[in-house]
């Protein structure tokens, strides 16, 4: 039986990626016409590294530097989103090997500043990290799940 790849072999692995492709026609219904990109899982970690304590991101902000990098009107949201899961759980990959520099997965939130419940631990884990950074956490409702209050003014933007 073949070993199951870690999350950090997942994240390092780039296929043939990144890869830019044209919007069909059954997409473009929702995103548009023109050209997107499927970025690599190591260009979301990437950005994801970049966010600093006391700072947050969305997965949509991602995407927009994915496209503008790329010089297309997009980056693939699902891609994207999977990519960002990778990059949490290989991240806590390495801190359960004691290494302390791993990439702050939980300073990136899904669109609206919400907490994002695929993370390591869920958003209970994601809360308590960001709480500690300073943010006030807002409890979810109904199937709501959490967000950060007044998350933009603490979006990182990139100079």
């Amino acid at each position: 039986m073949k070993a199951k790849k870690t999350w950090r072999e997942k994240l390092a692995n780039s296929k043939d990626l990144p890869r830019i492709q044209e919007v069909t026609p059954t997409m473009s219904q929702r995103w548009g016409t023109g050209r997107f990109v499927i970025p690599a899982p190591m260009e979301v970690d990437e950005i994801m590294k970049s966010v600093p304590e006391g700072k947050l991101t969305t997965i949509n902000q991602i995407r927009s530097m994915l496209a503008e990098k790329h010089g297309v009107n997009f980056a693939c949201p699902i891609t994207s989103g999977i990519f960002a899961w990778v990059a949490a759980h290989a991240a806590e990959e390495e801190a359960a090997k004691g290494m302390k520099d791993i990439t702050p997965y939980w300073r990136t939130l899904k669109s609206g500043g919400e907490l994002n419940a695929k993370y390591p631990g869920g958003v209970e884990e994601q809360a308590k990290r960001l709480a500690a950074e300073g943010h006030q956490i807002i409890p979810g409702k109904g199937k709501k799940p959490p967000k950060i209050k007044d998350f933009e003014k603490d979006l990182f933007i990139r100079t």
